[in-house]
């Protein structure tokens, strides 16, 4: 089980007033994605679970590309993976972005 932990400074707040939002569940090959709007501004952390070893370089660029895409400050990214590809992160990360923008 490797648990691998990212914090990014962002330009600006994630848009949206949602405390929190999940994305994705548990099943074989996806992921479960809890966002929580309780850091700074500023910044985002994002921390992960997988049974996958040895690809955190891949998680790396991969929460890299969506922190520069969405700019998730103030949020802190938990994830519970189940072994997803690179694009279902992907997926699931913007989807829970867009979340956290809509209404309570």
């Amino acid at each position: 089980m490797d648990r691998l932990s990212f914090r990014h400074a962002t330009r600006r707040p994630h848009p949206g007033t949602r405390a929190e939002a999940i994305a994705g569940v548990v099943a074989s090959g996806n992921l479960e994605i809890l966002l929580e709007r309780v850091l700074a501004p500023d910044l985002c952390t994002v921390e992960i679970e997988t049974p996958v070893t040895g690809y955190g370089d891949v998680w790396e660029a991969v929460v890299a590309d969506f922190v520069a895409r969405a700019q998730p400050g103030g949020l802190r990214i938990s994830i519970n993976d189940g072994g997803a590809r690179p694009d279902t992160v992907s997926l699931r990360l913007l989807q829970g972005a867009r979340l956290m923008e809509e209404a309570p």
